[in-house]
C-alpha cells in the first residue's frame, strides 16, 4: 500500500477555492480562517461538528497512561487528555478509495526513465 507523495497545504486549498468559485484570495483565506476558526472553538468547547458528506469532528477523552521511552526503555507517564478526532464518512471514505485505486492504476505499467 502506497502513501501520496505529496501534501496540499492550506495556501494550495486557498489557491483552488479562489480559482473554482472567482473569490479573491484575500476573501478565500478570510472564509477558510473563518471555518478553522469555528471548528476549533466548537471542540475546545466540547461540541462535535457534523458536515455531512464529509465526516464528523469530536473530542474523545484519552485516560493516563504508562508510555516507554525507546532509547531508554524507561517508563514515562502521560496524562489524561482530551483529543480532537476526525471521522470519515462512509461517502468520503469510498471516494478516496476509488481515486486513489485509479491513481496508483495509472501509474501501473509507466516507467520513469
Amino acid at each position: 500500500m502506497k502513501q501520496p507523495s505529496t501534501t496540499v497545504t492550506k495556501s494550495d486549498i486557498i489557491e483552488r477555492i479562489a480559482t473554482g468559485t472567482g473569490m479573491t484570495r484575500v476573501e478565500t483565506e478570510a472564509v477558510i480562517n473563518g471555518f478553522i476558526s469555528c471548528v476549533s472553538e466548537a471542540l475546545e468547547s466540547g461540541e462535535g461538528i457534523e458536515l455531512r458528506g464529509f465526516g464528523t469532528f469530536h473530542v474523545k477523552y484519552r485516560q493516563a497512561r504508562k508510555a516507554r521511552n525507546p532509547r531508554t526503555n524507561e517508563e514515562v507517564p502521560v496524562a489524561a487528555r482530551y483529543m480532537p478526532m476526525f471521522r470519515p464518512s462512509r461517502s468520503l471514505r469510498s471516494r478516496v478509495d476509488t481515486g486513489v485505486r485509479l491513481s496508483e492504476g495509472s501509474k501501473v505499467g509507466r516507467s520513469d526513465g
